[in-house]
C-alpha cells in the first residue's frame, strides 16, 4: 500500500486491508509529517498524522491574495483547503465519491432541482429564519456609559427539526433520490441531524437508519424518540458521535449500490464537507440581505459555536472576501483547556487525518485520538472542519473557547432575557459574547447563530444548576 500525493490525500491504488498500520514521511508545507493510517475496531479508516514541527495557534498567516486563490480553488470543489481536506479513503469508495460529487455539481446547475429546494426549504423548512434583534440582550451587555454592541440572533432554531440541520439534510436527501438510491445511513450526535434526516426520509418516502452513540441516546432521548415517530431505525452504537459515525460508514460501505451515506457535517473526504456547507451557506446568504435591509449594511460581526464546523461555516462562507467582517468561532472547553475534558481542537488539536480528511484533530503524543468532552453533546467530535482548519491557519477567522459552566449560564441568561430557549450547542457562542462585548465600540452589528432549539436540553441544564456540579468533573 502506498500513498499518493499529499495534494489529494487518498490512498493508492492498493485496497485498504482490514487491520494494520502502515507509516511513511511527507512534506506539508515547512513540516515533516509522521503517518500513521490505522483502521479503527469498525473498519474505518482512522489515520493520524503528527507533525514533527507543530504550527501553533495563530502563527500562521497568508496574504489575502493566496487566500483568495485557495477560496477560488475550492469554488472548482477540489475539495483541498491549503493542507486540509482532500480524499484519504479506500480505493474502493474512490468511484463512489466521484460519482457523488459529479452528481453535486449537475444539482447545483440544474434550475428545476434548484427550484424545487428553494420551495422546500421555503414550504418546509420554515425559511428564511429571523435576524432578530436581542433587546434586552443587549442592553444587558452595556456598560455604565450605556453603550456598547447591538446583538441579533439569526434564529436557526425556528427552522422545522429545531435547528439548522434540516438546511442540509433535505437537500441530500433529494440528491440521494435523484441517484436512484433508496436507503439513507446517517450518523449523529445532539440528535439534531438525525430528526431532520428522519424528517427528509418521511417526506421523499426513503428507508432511514440512524446511528447513535449510546452516550449520546442517554442524554438526548427525545431526539431519539422523534426520530423512531419519523420512521428512522435507531440503532445504537457504543460511545459517542464519533464512533456513531465510524459504525455509519462502515454500513454505507457494505452496500454502497443502495445506500446513501448523508453527512451532516463539514467533515469527511471531499466532496462531504463541500456538499454540507453549500447547503448550509443559505444562513450566511440570508443574513447578509437581512442586515441590508434591517440597517442598509453587513454584520461586523458573526458568531458561531464549533464542533465538526457545520453551522459556523452556513454564517461565515457568504462574508469570507469581506474583511471588515470579523468571523469568531467557539469551540467546547469543557471543564478547561488544562483538564484534558474538552472539544477545542483548534485550540488544542495537531494536524492529523480523521475519517477521510486532513485537519486538526485531538490526538496523544501516539496518534491515538482524544475522547472529546462537552456539555452540548453536538460538540463532542475531535476532528473539525478542514476549511475552519484552513481559515485559523490564515487567520482569516479567529477561534476561542467557552466552558460547559459559561455555556450553561449563557443558556439560562437568553432565556430569562429573551424567552428563548437555545441548544447547548449554540449556547456556547452567547457565552463569549461575555468577554466580546467589553471589547466593541458602540452599536457594533453582532450577530450571533442560534443554530439550534434548546428544549431538548433542559433537562440537563435544570438538573446541573440545581446541583451547581457543572464547574467540576463527575467524581
Amino acid at each position: 500500500m502506498a500513498c499518493s500525493s499529499m495534494q489529494s490525500f487518498f490512498l493508492g491504488s492498493h485496497a485498504c486491508p482490514v487491520s494494520g498500520h502502515f507509516t511513511l514521511k511527507r512534506k506539508i508545507g515547512h513540516s515533516s509529517v509522521n503517518c500513521a493510517h490505522v483502521l479503527d475496531g469498525h473498519g474505518t479508516l482512522a489515520a493520524d498524522c503528527i507533525p514533527v514541527e507543530t504550527t501553533h495557534f495563530g502563527t500562521l498567516k497568508r496574504s489575502f491574495t493566496e487566500r483568495k486563490f485557495e477560496i477560488e480553488d475550492r469554488e472548482l470543489g477540489n475539495g483541498i483547503f491549503g493542507r486540509f481536506g482532500g480524499k484519504f479513503v479506500p480505493e474502493t469508495l474512490m468511484t463512489c465519491l466521484n460519482n457523488l460529487e459529479t452528481e453535486f455539481k449537475s444539482v447545483l446547475r440544474d434550475s428545476e432541482f434548484q427550484a424545487e429546494l428553494a420551495t422546500a426549504l421555503r414550504d418546509y423548512v420554515g425559511r428564511e429564519t429571523p435576524l432578530y434583534f436581542a433587546k434586552r440582550l443587549t442592553e444587558h451587555y452595556k456598560n455604565e456609559d450605556g453603550e456598547g454592541p447591538e446583538i441579533y440572533l439569526k434564529r436557526e432554531d425556528l427552522n422545522h427539526g429545531g435547528a439548522h440541520k434540516i438546511n442540509n439534510a433535505l437537500a441530500q436527501a433529494m440528491i440521494a433520490k435523484r441517484m436512484g438510491r433508496t436507503s439513507i445511513v446517517a450518523a449523529t450526535g445532539a440528535g439534531q441531524h438525525g430528526v431532520a434526516t428522519a424528517a427528509a426520509c418521511a417526506k421523499l418516502s426513503l428507508d432511514c437508519t440512524i446511528f447513535m452513540g449510546t452516550k449520546d441516546i442517554e442524554k438526548q432521548y427525545s431526539n431519539v424518540v422523534l426520530m423512531e415517530l419519523l420512521g428512522a431505525q435507531v440503532k445504537s452504537v457504543h460511545g459517542n458521535f464519533k464512533d456513531a459515525t465510524s459504525e455509519a460508514i462502515r454500513n454505507w460501505v457494505g452496500d454502497l449500490e443502495s445506500n446513501y451515506y448523508l453527512s451532516g457535517t463539514v467533515v469527511g473526504p471531499h466532496p462531504c464537507p463541500t456538499m454540507v456547507r453549500e447547503f448550509q451557506s443559505v444562513i450566511g446568504k440570508e443574513t447578509r440581505k437581512q442586515a441590508m435591509e434591517k440597517w442598509g449594511g453587513k454584520p461586523d460581526v458573526l458568531v458561531a459555536c464549533v464542533g465538526s464546523g457545520s453551522n459556523a461555516l452556513g454564517l461565515f462562507h457568504e462574508f469570507l472576501d469581506d474583511q471588515d467582517v470579523t468571523l469568531i468561532g467557539v469551540e467546547a472547553g469543557g471543564f478547561g483547556l488544562d483538564s484534558g475534558l474538552h472539544s477545542a481542537t483548534l485550540a488544542r488539536g495537531e494536524l492529523g487525518v480523521y475519517h477521510g480528511a486532513m485537519c486538526y484533530l485531538l490526538q496523544d503524543d501516539d496518534g491515538q485520538i482524544v475522547g472529546p468532552h462537552s456539555i452540548g453533546v453536538g460538540l463532542e467530535y475531535p476532528g473539525v472542519s478542514p476549511e475552519l482548519s484552513f481559515l485559523k491557519d490564515t487567520g482569516r477567522a479567529e477561534f476561542y473557547t467557552a466552558t460547559d459552566g459559561e455555556a450553561l449560564e449563557a443558556y439560562k441568561l437568553l432565556c430569562r432575557m429573551e424567552g428563548i430557549f437555545p441548544s447547548l450547542e449554540a449556547s456556547h457562542a452567547l457565552a463569549f459574547l461575555e468577554k466580546l462585548c467589553p471589547t466593541l465600540p458602540n452599536a457594533t452589528k453582532v450577530v450571533v447563530n442560534c443554530s439550534g432549539r434548546g428544549d431538548k436540553d433542559a433537562g440537563t441544564v435544570l438538573s446541573n444548576i440545581k446541583s451547581n456540579n457543572y464547574f467540576q468533573p463527575a467524581k
